[in-house]
């Protein structure tokens, strides 16, 4: 699967992924890209994150796998906490969802909106990660 599409665009993180590669395998990028969680500055996290679409957003504006794996169905609560979430952090929450029901995202949300802003963003980059390991796998 193409790097673009595990990390939903063109993200700061998947072009330095892309400009250091070829790799030997899908599983070694994947690993190089928990590692350069690292090494990307806050501006670059953030990018990456936002690149991501809301949980619970729009269907119309849901890229295929992330509609296939958030469901079409939308949340009034989850919305509202979104919302909170990115006024008080300034970017994207982000979490890996996969078929879990909108309602277990709300309380992981309500859990991680207390945190700080550094702890949700290395959350996040660490989040997408994940996401674009399970759809590598799944590809």
């Amino acid at each position: 699967m193409a790097v673009e599409t595990l990390f939903e665009g063109w993200t700061p993180l998947a072009r330095r992924l892309l400009a250091e590669g070829p790799y030997v395998s899908d599983a070694t990028m994947i690993a190089r890209a928990y590692q350069l969680l690292g090494e990307l500055s806050e501006g670059e996290k953030v990018a990456t994150v936002d690149a991501h679409p809301r949980i619970g957003e729009d269907p119309a504006r849901l890229s295929r796998l992330s509609l296939a794996e958030q469901g079409a169905d939308r949340l009034p609560e989850l919305d509202r906490l979104n919302a909170e979430y990115e006024s008080r952090f300034g970017f994207r929450f982000v979490v890996f969802v996969n078929g879990r029901p909108k309602s277990e995202i709300v309380e992981v949300l309500r859990g991680r909106i207390v945190r700080t802003r550094d702890e949700e963003l290395d959350t996040a980059v660490g989040e997408l990660v994940g996401i674009a390991e399970d759809r590598w796998r799944r590809s």
